[in-house]
């Protein structure tokens, strides 16, 4: 699969829920010091379920269509289906290459299993995920899933 695979590009030129919106319960502002890559974030949940994902992002194609993509997975499920997502999402990405994702689990998020053997890119497709789940855990959600199972660092 090509790195900027034609989903890529097209959720990077048309990214989907972008601009910040109101209401919202926790805004955040992420930045991937390695390239430059900038996010606010706004993430609202209703009653158990994510009904809103806005954000404003500048940085690099991948940054950009990820966080299109989130928004389109997140939006319109409960909390913790979205933080399966994000583990899902995560797996794949640092995989270096041996997990393809499962579209299942994260819809169009599997055009960034090319993404996994560029380990300079991966945070860039990671930044808007990990905005996501900090903006969840700043609007008082329980994200320990999320925590209690980060990717090994060796």
């Amino acid at each position: 699969m090509d790195l900027y695979g034609e989903l890529i590009l097209d959720h990077s030129k048309h990214p989907q829920h972008v601009g910040l919106r109101e209401p919202f319960g926790a805004e955040v502002h992420h930045i991937n010091p390695t390239c430059g890559d900038e996010i606010t974030l706004r993430v609202q949940v209703t009653d158990g379920v994510i009904s809103d994902v806005s954000y404003d992002a500048q940085g690099c194609s991948i940054s950009i269509a990820s966080t299109s993509v989130l928004a389109e997975e997140t939006i319109g499920h409960p909390v913790d289906e979205a933080l399966q997502t994000f583990l899902a999402m995560r797996t794949m990405l640092t995989s270096k290459g041996t997990d393809a994702g499962d579209p299942e689990e994260i819809g169009d998020g599997v055009a960034f299993a090319g993404v996994s053997r560029y380990p300079a890119r991966v945070k860039c497709a990671l930044l808007g995920w990990t905005a996501f789940t900090d903006a969840l855990a700043r609007s008082g959600e329980d994200i320990s899933a999320v925590s209690s199972s980060a990717p090994s660092r060796t």
